[in-house]
């Protein structure tokens, strides 16, 4: 019998009335394995409704009670760490390991809210004037909102909705509907956590809930982490409704690599950061810039290593890299690689006829590597995200600067050099909101923020770090003179004589 994924509200699961499904598949067979029910805009009302009545108490709650089910909950989540790790395998396909590893890093964004009274401790003037004082402190919003990609089905998630509950708000998440079932049981964990009912919901669905969320009035603030396009489209939408929204979207990340790098550090680097979760990824590395004389030997030091790369089931412990997420993306990723020669682009390694022997219905793709990349070529310009790496050549730093300078996203990027100065320069001249110095992906760990520049980044904010808490609060500055003692009637006073 096929599974059902069914929506999560006011504390419990909660069937799909709207009578619209999507499909679940698993990557490596191919198999319909589950059924997820798609919300109806009177489902997403009544999780909202559901967030909004939890809210007139959850956003009262003290400190101490939300960190203490924080913390219950953190618990819980590193018990059952491998649990969620099989979910999202069973449903994204990509190896337990990295799976394992994505929840390590949502648990990082747990810690930080944890520790939330440190974030929430506002600031206190006195004597600004005779008798005055101000105060800053900081208070939720309400009923916010996540709208998550089905890349990290764990991990964005808890990128936004620790620090969101937190904080006091009350939260309706929308997952992936391609890999739904790792939220619903971080649902269950919260509410075993003890987490009172309809501060944390989930409804599962497509661009009928993303549209209802947008637009909803009771929903006050809008995190979404996707494609540009979606992305542009969030922002725009949930902006002309009044709503907060930071909306993270695509990248092309490029790395950086000068005459004078490591090339095997940088080699090894690159194949990790471009095939890695099979380049589903929206920190890939998916562009190596070689400046001088490195291109022919980088190119085949990192071919050297691409093609040991063991492809498999996520579930096989032998397996480095699994399948991709659908088959229709699996195709759109293929296309690139079969139009790449045409565009001018040296194809050094082509993996689109690659299958898996007993799993030739899963979603495969082997790794395919392409030289000598114009800029030109739709695999350079757009992202792909799949295990395609694009290598480009330059001759100058500066010419490989103005290249990745000239690019629409701003998301992350890395040079690759022993040179201090030019280590130096780059981080300053880069026009990228992340950047690694011989760190092929350099994700913020959770008390620092995460977030692009440019195409990548639409709204003010940054996600986690100190940009979540402030995206999840809003400030208040309150003034106040309270009379002196001293000045009150003196009325019967039986005691010592005060002198004034």
């Amino acid at each position: 019998m096929t599974k059902i994924v069914n929506h999560w509200i006011g504390g419990k699961t909660v069937e799909g009335a709207s009578g619209t499904f999507g499909p679940v598949t698993d990557p490596a067979t191919g198999a319909v394995t589950t059924k997820v029910a798609f919300a109806s805009v009177e489902e997403v009302d009544a999780a909202v409704a559901a967030a909004k009545d939890a809210f007139t108490t959850w956003g009262q709650s003290s400190l101490a009670q939300r960190t203490t089910i924080l913390f219950r909950f953190r618990a819980l989540l590193d018990a059952h760490r491998d649990e969620i790790a099989e979910l999202i395998t069973a449903e994204h396909g990509k190896v337990h390991s990295d799976a394992l590893g994505e929840v390590a890093r949502g648990l990082e964004i747990v810690d930080l809210a944890c520790g939330i009274n440190v974030q929430l401790k506002g600031e206190l003037s006195t004597q600004v004037a005779s008798r005055v004082d101000v105060a800053a402190i900081r208070q939720p919003l309400g009923v916010v909102a996540g709208i998550t990609p089905f890349n990290f089905p764990a991990m964005v998630p808890m990128w936004m909705f620790p620090l969101a509950i937190a904080c006091g708000n009350t939260f309706v998440l929308k997952p992936s509907e391609k890999d739904p079932s790792a939220s619903m049981r971080i649902a269950e964990l919260l509410a075993e956590a003890g987490l009172p009912d309809g501060v944390f919901n989930v409804v599962h669905g497509d661009k009928v809930a993303v549209d209802r969320l947008l637009e909803h009035p009771d929903v006050k603030a809008v995190s979404f982490v996707g494609s540009t396009p979606i992305a542009r489209y969030i922002h725009t939408t949930a902006s002309a409704n009044g709503k907060r929204v930071q909306a993270l979207g695509g990248a092309k990340n490029h790395m950086l690599v000068l005459p004078d790098a490591d090339l095997d550090a940088a080699a090894d680097a690159a194949v990790s950061a471009a095939y890695g979760s099979a380049g589903e990824r929206c920190m890939a590395i998916s562009a190596v810039v070689a400046v001088g004389a490195t291109g022919d030997t980088l190119v085949e030091k990192i071919r050297e290593r691409a093609e040991k790369i063991k492809i498999g089931p996520g579930n096989d412990p032998a397996s480095e890299m699994g399948p991709l997420i659908t088959k229709v993306h699996r195709d759109k990723v293929a296309s690139y690689v079969e139009n790449a020669a045409a565009e001018g682009c040296e194809v050094v390694l082509d993996g689109t006829g690659y299958t898996v022997e007993g799993f030739e219905d899963g979603h495969w793709i082997g790794i395919s590597l392409l030289d000598k990349v114009p800029t030109s070529a739709k695999a350079y310009q757009d992202e792909i995200f799949g295990p395609v790496l694009c290598v480009l050549r330059v001759d100058t730093y500066e010419e490989g600067v103005a290249l990745i300078n000239d690019s629409p996203f701003g998301n992350g990027t890395a040079i690759f050099t022993r040179d201090g100065g030019a280590a130096r320069r780059f981080q300053l001249e880069i026009e990228a909101g992340m950047v690694g110095v011989n760190v092929p992906i350099p994700v913020p760990v959770g008390y620092h923020s995460f977030g692009g520049w440019k195409d990548s980044l639409f709204g003010d904010h940054h996600i986690y770090g100190n940009d979540g808490t402030h995206f999840y609060t809003r400030g208040k500055v309150v003034t106040t003179r309270w009379p002196d003692p001293a000045d009150a009637p003196a009325g019967v006073d039986l005691g010592f004589p005060r002198n004034h």
